[in-house]
């Protein structure tokens, strides 16, 4: 009875402890009170060391006897306390006290330095910890010290690599609970944490807490080093990591380095193969959100990062900070090798491997190699034939986003970059780079092969091809191939009979811009390009190039049948249709049919009776611009055809074969009749007239017929001497 009487008085007094606040039981150690002895003794036995209470299902070891009860609860699943707000059940039951208060929104425990309030005793703890700048926890492998003791075991499992909490949905374990069960509310959809500004729902509270920074503008987490500051710790923890350098997330197949996590999930990605975010309007797969987010901006037409300069609006942060530096002038990137420097570091990256030859990036179809992945991925849309940019004016479809964007300023002609030394503007600003290069003489692009350099890698692409003869793009109607693409398009208009180029002056329509260029220079007079031997003038380059042949004696286009050798290409393919018999150009008034286009224009004047071509001295007309130039010979003189053997010399080409034919014995035109042989084509066809009774040249005097010149301008003369002896 004594026993039950003093049972009840200890109780009674610790009631009244409680009430009144006292905690008369102090700990030696710490100093901390307690209001019962029961707890000085279990306190008492964290400083002792001992945990007298083992799990029988792992082994781990526990101080108290109620921290053993909850861990166990781990092994058996087992959540008895039930929240009746939301049916989310916990181990514990302090557990569920501080859990409710998410709904109450009660926070009793405030901290006395910065009136910051929390809802668990042990958070305001951890809280006072980073004014005092204790860290009480450290871990014994790398030294890093916490402030709380759950923060140490969650990064003690780093270390060891324990994840011992695993989603039942799709197997993938974490080494802490509260990771898993942010990971599940993926699975489930769940977003409980819901902005009080703009409603938007979050998975995990911390998410919410830094978007409500964006509202409020709060950036409490300062860079000491440059004094950046940060709405998040994480934020400012990876910014950290660009002053020291360090990139502790290392690839295990590439032996690539991240400074943050995230990038390294989203790299092993490129391995595996991986791209688990799916667009929902056309299912493009992307490797990282950020990016499903940015391309969905597509289809939405979504453009909320504004240029504060010039108003232009861009899908995504990153690349407005690169259009601000356009504005600046700003190129921090400067390449170490030639000092070139870039406004984006990515661009360095590229750059460098010019430098060390390195190309990545294969084509699986062709084994095309590059230094970006963007080369590969436009390079890979020649096979697929994918063709995804649009024009939203002609409805022109592109394989990169960069040829649209220069297409565009076709139509609201738009040239904003401006050459600073002869004022000249283009639409795009790889043209302007190129364009600079004829001022500077740059040609940083050299052959392998034959050592010959270019201004820009295209033109030393398409050169390479002439190496290795690969002829890429392929007709679709006739299977003739080229080289590059821009020769298939030009060839292509053949079969359309498209000539998309007019001049404004005389309406004549051209299939290339550049044959429109130097046809302007016809109504204008301009020869831009001089001859260093004989300082005559040419419209066009090509042209300058053949002529200098005549002085340097080049025929580089040989006959693979007769091994006739020509200055010119076009020469050669002309000269091959006398072997093949083949006359491509008919006209269309009588259907004579002509091996080369200029002869069938020429022959067309014939029935239109056109003779553009006026000589200044006379006033004498020509239906070819070659006979004009043969007959301005007589004016002034000009004999530029020297015999070799005699050096007799001759105003156009034709008289010189002719008179060489003279030299030589050989008669190559024969009479297939009676065999009579002749030097030139010409007598063998007035020789034909004999046999047939032709007789085209008359003589009026008479009326008597001749079947050749010569025989009719003797007969002349006959008369002309009668005449003049009567």
């Amino acid at each position: 009875m004594n026993e039950e009487l003093h049972v009840q008085s200890e109780e009674c007094r610790y009631s009244s402890d409680i009430h009144r606040g006292e905690r008369p039981y102090l700990c030696e150690s710490c100093n901390r009170a307690f209001s019962k002895k029961g707890s000085l003794i279990t306190h008492q036995i964290l400083h002792s060391g001992e945990s007298p209470f083992e799990c029988d299902a792992c082994n781990k070891a526990f101080s108290q006897r109620n921290s053993l009860i909850k861990h166990q609860r781990l092994h058996s699943g087992e959540r008895p306390y039930v929240c009746d707000v939301c049916t989310k059940a916990y181990s514990d039951k302090s557990s569920l006290t501080i859990h409710k208060r998410v709904h109450s929104g009660e926070r009793p425990y405030d901290c006395d330095m910065c009136n910051k309030a929390y809802s668990s005793k042990s958070s305001l703890i951890s809280h006072k910890r980073i004014h005092r700048g204790e860290s009480t926890y450290r871990c014994e492998v790398c030294n890093k010290a916490f402030t709380k003791q759950y923060n140490l075991i969650r990064h003690q499992r780093l270390h060891s690599g324990e994840c011992p909490y695993v989603c039942d949905v799709c197997g993938k374990a974490y080494s802490d609970e509260s990771s898993l069960m942010k990971h599940k509310r993926i699975h489930s959809g769940e977003r409980p944490y819901v902005c009080d500004v703009c409603t938007k729902a979050y998975r995990d509270k911390s998410s919410l807490m830094k978007h409500k920074r964006l509202h409020n503008g709060e950036r409490p987490y300062v860079c000491d080093v440059c004094t950046n500051t940060y709405s998040d710790k994480s934020n400012l923890m990876k910014h950290k990591r660009l002053h020291s350098g360090e990139r502790p997330y290392v690839c295990d197949m590439c032996p690539k380095a991240y400074s943050v996590k995230s990038s390294l999930i989203i790299h092993k990605r490129t391995h595996s193969g991986e791209r688990p975010y799916f667009c929902d309007v056309c299912t493009k797969a992307y490797r990282n959100k950020s990016s499903l987010i940015i391309h969905k901006r597509i289809h939405s037409g979504e453009r909320p990062y504004v240029c504060d300069v010039c108003n232009k609006a861009y899908s995504d942060k990153k690349t407005l900070i690169n259009h601000i530096s356009i504005h600046g002038g700003e190129r921090p990137f400067s390449c170490e090798v030639c000092n070139k420097s870039f406004s984006r570091k990515k661009r360095l990256i590229i750059h460098h491997q010019l430098h060390n030859g390195e190309r990545p990036y294969v084509c699986d179809v062709c084994s095309n190699t590059y230094s970006d992945k963007s080369s590969l991925i436009r390079h890979k849309h020649i096979h697929n034939g994918e063709r995804p940019y649009v024009c939203d004016v002609c409805s022109k479809t592109y394989s990169d986003k960069s040829c649209l964007i220069r297409h565009k300023h076709i139509h609201n002609g738009e040239r904003p970059y401006v050459c600073d030394v002869c004022s000249k503007t283009y639409s795009d600003n790889s043209s302007l780079i190129r364009h600079k290069r004829i001022h500077n003489g740059e040609r940083p692009y050299v052959c392998d092969v034959c050592t010959k350099a270019y201004s820009d890698k295209r033109s030393l692409i398409r050169h390479k091809r002439l190496h290795n003869g690969e002829r890429p793009y392929v007709c679709d109607v006739c299977t003739k191939a080229y080289s590059d693409k821009s020769s298939l398009i030009i060839h292509k208009r053949i079969h359309s009979g498209e000539c998309p180029f007019s001049c404004e002056v005389c309406n004549k329509s051209f299939s290339r811009k550049k044959h429109l260029i130097i046809h302007h220079r016809l109504h204008n007079g301009e020869r831009p390009y001089v001859c260093d031997v004989c300082s005559k003038t040419f419209s066009d380059k090509s042209s300058l190039i053949r002529h200098k042949r005549i002085h340097n004696g080049e025929r580089p286009y040989v006959c693979d049948v007769c091994s006739k050798t020509y200055s010119d290409k076009s020469g050669l393919i002309r000269h091959k249709r006398i072997h093949s018999g083949e006359r491509p150009y008919v006209c269309d008034v009588c259907t004579k049919a002509y091996s080369d286009k200029r002869s069938l224009i020429k022959h067309k004047h014939i029935h239109s009776g056109e003779r553009p071509y006026v000589c200044d001295v006379c006033s004498k007309t020509y239906s070819d611009n070659r006979s004009l130039i043969r007959h301005k010979r007589l004016h002034n003189g000009e004999r530029p055809y020297v015999c070799d053997v005699c050096t007799k010399a001759y105003s156009d080409k034709s008289s010189l074969i002719k008179h060489q034919q003279s030299h030589s014995i050989e008669r190559p035109y024969v009479c297939d009749v009676c065999t009579k042989a002749y030097r030139h084509k010409t007598s063998l066809i007035w020789h034909k007239l004999i046999h047939n009774g032709e007789r085209h040249f008359t003589y009026e005097v008479r009326k008597m017929a001749f079947s050749e010149p010569s025989s009719s301008n003797v007969h002349q003369h006959v008369h002309s001497v009668e005449g003049a002896d009567n």
